[in-house]
């Protein structure tokens, strides 16, 4: 069931604009009339709380991707530090080490060292939930691609979104403070019995 507060136009997503109260005294009265001020008032606040529950979410869903992106790009690049050190292995001279060193992070504040041979031609990923899989190197960087562009992407979405909601929730405010003034002016002009 649409809101009494919502417009016809929807963002890519499907979420719905708030329509903007122009006359509250002509919306009233389209939508019950004076003695309905207050239920009205309460759906307007009803509506606000769940655009702002949405914008919530979309924060969260943003900042989760931002913080996902920056891990998927480092291990991309170190992906593509293999492939080119496994195409170039046979370039280095004989008195070179052909050793590739490599730091990498085993927690937030710690790293470690490591000595990869050339000849690597395998990586483990790692797939959330404690879940690791082993990948050629040519796979791995074929889905790390995918996995950066889908979280560049959806962190896009999610940004727009954001952007769409906070909008909203913004008339969604202004319209319930000129409901609550509306019923405020009619209050104070009603004589008292």
């Amino acid at each position: 069931m649409q809101s009494i507060f919502q417009g016809e136009e929807v963002n890519g997503r499907g979420i719905p604009r708030a329509a903007f109260i122009e006359d509250v005294s002509a919306f009233l009265e389209s939508h019950g009339g004076a003695d309905a001020a207050r239920a009205v008032f309460a759906q307007c606040q009803e509506q606000l709380s769940k655009y702002q529950y949405m914008l919530e979410a979309k924060r969260q869903q943003l900042a989760q991707l931002q913080q996902r992106l920056p891990d998927l790009q480092s291990s991309q690049r170190i992906c593509s530090v293999l492939a080119d050190s496994q195409e170039n292995g046979d370039d280095a001279g004989s008195d070179a080490d052909p050793s590739l060193e490599l730091n990498f992070q085993l927690n937030d504040t710690l790293y470690t060292r490591a000595s990869v041979p050339p000849n690597t031609t395998h990586v483990g990923l790692w797939l959330g939930a404690d879940v690791m899989l082993e990948y050629p190197l040519a796979e791995a960087l074929v889905l790390l691609e995918g996995k950066v562009a889908d979280c560049k992407e959806g962190a896009a979405a999610a940004a727009s979104d954001v952007e769409w909601l906070r909008e909203n929730v913004t008339t969604l405010e202004v319209n319930c403070a000129r409901l609550y003034n509306w019923d405020v002016a009619q209050t104070t002009v009603r004589p008292a019995v």
